[in-house]
Order: structure tokens, then sequence, then C-alpha cells
């Protein structure tokens, strides 16, 4: 018996990965600026966690669909190496020195990161199947969000409290990875096939019940004569469901075969997603890091200012906090059949609006710059909860989820990692208002390509995967007769 619903088991696992997230990269690059580093070098810097994740986010996925072992295992490894090495700038001396540590260390975290995103979406997938996927991953996002607010919040309150030792503010990580590690053991296994996007037979419910999949069934829906058998029956397939490990060699050897690559890589809705994420990150990434130096100040002697910290906190917990709600905003309208379109449409043009306020208000004070966080929000909120949503509508059944989840991450890093190295370059040379102004002009672009070339994918989850398999199927055999 399970001390944790699933459900639960997943939210908790969530929240502690939220607080490992990008939220205090922020703070990193505020403090190296005040400690005697360039805009340059932490710009470099962060980039080169972006180029890892671009490298390696497609081949995580890869692994991950592919693998024989547990994705559990790759969750709390890559928590624990995140943490360690997220946690290396507290070794770094003042002055523009340890270039190399941070630079080494980054690179550490962008290998262990691809995994996290990946796993996370095969667990839940292996778990809740195709029909009950959105709602789950929709509370693994929020509560993901909250664990960012409670991370800004814990490392702004450190940060100002022990000021100027700001650096002390970053063991939140290693506490955030230890609870990571401690909730993924509770986390079920689930079905592994399932988990990279084949038809399974058995799925969790919202409520952690256990259904039988009709694959002849486009909703996916439940199956009302199974939940009428008895106790003891139930209890069995939900042991099948949960630990799958006793025949796990002989349900891999039983795969299907999946699509090709070159089939999954180059479908026109995969590019078309690749290409917006791209340039939505090229001109989002670099905009926090900008926005928290406008707010940041120095003292005389190029330190951050103490007043700084909560306000760069306030910032980051604005922006969790406006992301959450709109997260659980996007999930109720999805359950009322709202498509996927739409919202994503109105997550792309939160950003040229915001990159214009900030342009605006750069001198209206704080108060103002901060509640432009609102807007990154709701862009960071809806986006973030559609893109497993399309990914899934367009992969599933093709046994590759999680490698175009990797691919589609890979695009969205390699345009944060141009962002934060060529932003904060446009920074030294040119100043802030310049950076800002090249961000307006590229994030017309996401919403130009996405609203002309991307269909509405709501109720075609597997469809479009099993159409273009069949299609090939029968060219096959038209050759063969």
């Amino acid at each position: 018996m399970r001390l944790i619903s699933p459900k639960i088991a997943f939210a908790l696992v969530s929240f502690s990965l939220g607080e490992l997230g990008d939220g205090l990269n922020i703070f990193q690059g505020i403090y190296l600026v005040g400690i005697g580093w360039n805009e340059g070098s932490v710009g470099l810097a962060l980039s080169l966690m972006g180029l890892t994740v671009l490298l390696v986010q497609t081949v995580a996925g890869d692994i991950v669909d592919k693998t024989r072992i547990d994705r559990r295992l790759f969750l709390a490894a890559a928590s624990v190496l995140t943490a360690l090495s997220a946690s290396a700038i507290l070794f770094v001396h003042e002055g523009n020195t340890d270039h190399a540590l941070i630079y080494i260390t980054k690179i550490i975290e962008g290998i262990a990161g691809s995994f996290i995103g990946p796993c996370l979406a095969a667990l839940t997938l292996a778990n809740f199947g195709p029909g009950h996927f959105d709602s789950i991953m929709a509370s693994n996002i929020l509560w993901g969000h909250i664990g960012s607010v409670v991370a800004a919040v814990l490392a702004g309150g450190t940060a100002y409290g022990l000021y100027p030792n700001i650096k002390y503010c970053f063991l939140v990580i290693g506490a955030a990875a230890l609870l990571a590690v401690i909730f993924v053991k509770f986390l079920p296994e689930g079905d592994p096939l399932m988990g990279r996007g084949f038809r399974g037979k058995t799925a969790l419910d919202a409520d952690g019940h256990l259904q039988r999949i009709d694959e002849d069934d486009d909703d996916y829906g439940e199956d009302d004569d199974y939940d009428d058998r008895d106790d003891r029956q139930q209890q069995h397939h939900q042991q099948q469901v949960s630990d799958v490990k006793p025949t796990r060699s002989e349900h891999m050897r039983s795969a299907p075969k999946a699509a090709s690559y070159w089939e999954v890589f180059f479908e026109p809705n995969t590019l078309c997603l690749c290409l917006t994420g791209f340039f939505f990150h090229f001109s989002n990434a670099n905009v926090l890091l900008v926005l928290g130096e406008l707010m940041g100040g120095d003292n005389e002697d190029g330190s951050t200012k103490r007043s700084a910290i909560p306000l760069i906190a306030s910032a980051i917990v604005l922006a969790q906090f406006t992301m959450a709600v709109a997260t659980i905003e996007a999930g109720r309208l999805t359950n009322l059949g709202f498509g996927r379109k739409p919202l994503f449409m109105i997550g792309l043009i939160t950003l040229p609006i915001r990159c214009a306020l900030i342009i605006a208000l750069k001198d209206a004070g704080e108060f103002w710059l901060i509640m432009t966080q609102i807007l990154d929000g709701i862009g960071g909120g809806l986006c973030g909860l559609i893109h497993p949503y399309l990914v899934a509508d367009l992969t599933f059944g093709s046994g590759r989820f999680n490698v175009v989840m990797g691919l589609t991450a890979s695009c969205f890093g390699l345009g944060a990692t141009l962002s934060n190295f060529l932003g904060q370059l446009m920074v030294e040379k040119y100043g802030h208002v310049a950076s800002l102004l090249c961000s307006l002009a590229l994030s017309i672009f996401p919403v130009l390509i996405f609203g002309c070339c991307m269909p509405e994918t709501y109720g075609l989850r597997g469809q479009m995967a099993v159409a273009k398999r069949n299609d090939d199927q029968n060219a096959e055999r038209k050759q063969q007769n």
C-alpha cells in the first residue's frame, strides 16, 4: 500500500525540482557581477549551460526513451548533480577570477538538467497514459512554479539577512536536491513503453485508480466494467502498473517498432514548434537578466546593493506566481475544450508587449519594472504548459515522445543560449535599452511563425503519428504488390 498517492508524489517531486530551476540564475549573475565579473563573462557562463543543454537534450530524450534502467534513478541522479554543480559558486573568489570553475560546473549542470524534464514527462505518461497526461502535467508544472517561488523567497531572504555574504543563498539548491531524492522514491514507475509514447493497456486516472485503455477509443476513456472487478484483481493490475521490474526485459523486448528519427524530426509541425520556441527564447531569456541589472544598482565598489536583493527576488516571485495562476487557468480552459493554439499564441504575444513596457518604464521606478513580470509569468506559464501537450499530440503512438521533447527543448535552449550571450554583450557595449530593443524586434518572429504554420492539435493526440504510420505501411504494400 502506497503512503502517498501517485498524483501527490509527482507534485512533491515537481515542487522540489522547481526549487532547482533557473530562477536562481539571476542571483548568480548579479552576485558574479558584484564580486568583479564583467557582464560578458556572466553571459558566457550562462550560455555554456544553455549550449550544453542544446547539445545534450535531444540525446537525453532518446536515452530516456530507450533505457531499460528505471527512469526514477536518472531523475534522482540528475537532481543531485544539478545541485552540486550549481553550488560551486560558493567557492568563487572575489575579482574577475575562477572562470574555469564556473564554466565547467555550468556544463555539468546543463548535462544533468537535460535529463530532468524528459524523465518527469516520461514517468507521467508511463503512469497516467495519454488520457490523463494533460491534467497531471498541469499539476506538475503548477507545483514546479510554486517550488520556484519558495526558492526565490528563501534565497532572497537568506541573501538579505546575511548581506554582504549573499552567496550562502545558493544553499537552497542543495536542500531542494535532497527533497527531490527523498520524494522520487514515492513515484511509481508505470509502463516503460507507454512512457516513450507507445500505446499501453492500463493506466492510472487522476485519482490514482487503475483503468483499462481502449486502443480503439480516441478519448482513451475508462472501461466502465473494469472498476467492477474484484479488489484482488484490481490490486494485481495496480502492482503491474506501478512495479514492472519482474518482467521488464520481456516487456522491452516486445516493444513495437518506433518511428524513424527522420519522420519525427522533420515532421512540419515539429519543425514549426522548434522554430517558434527558438525565437521566443532567443528574444526572452536575456530580458530578466537585463531587468535585474536595471533594478539592481551597485555600490561604489561595484558590489550589489542590499536594497536590490528583495527587488530581484520580488521580480522572480511575481513571475512564478503569475505562471502558477496562468497554469491553473490554462489547465481549466483545456479541460473545457479550449484549443492549444490560442493559448500558446497569447503566451507568445506577451513578450513584445513586455519588452516595450520595460523600455518605456526604465526610469519610472522599481515598482513599475517589477510589474512587467506579470507578462513574463503569463507568457512562461502558457507556453510552458502547452509545450508538452503539443509534443504529446504530435508524437503519441510513434514511440519518440521523449526524443521530440528533447529536440524541441534543445531548440529552446539554443535560443536562450544566444540570448544570454549576445544580450549581455549588447549590454556591455551599447547599454540596456539596445539589448531590449533587439529582444523586442526578435519577439515578433515566433508570433508570426506559430500563427501562420501551426494547426490546432487539440483532440488529435496520437492520430497524426498513427495516420503517418498507416500511410507509410500502405505505401510499402503498394510497392510490394
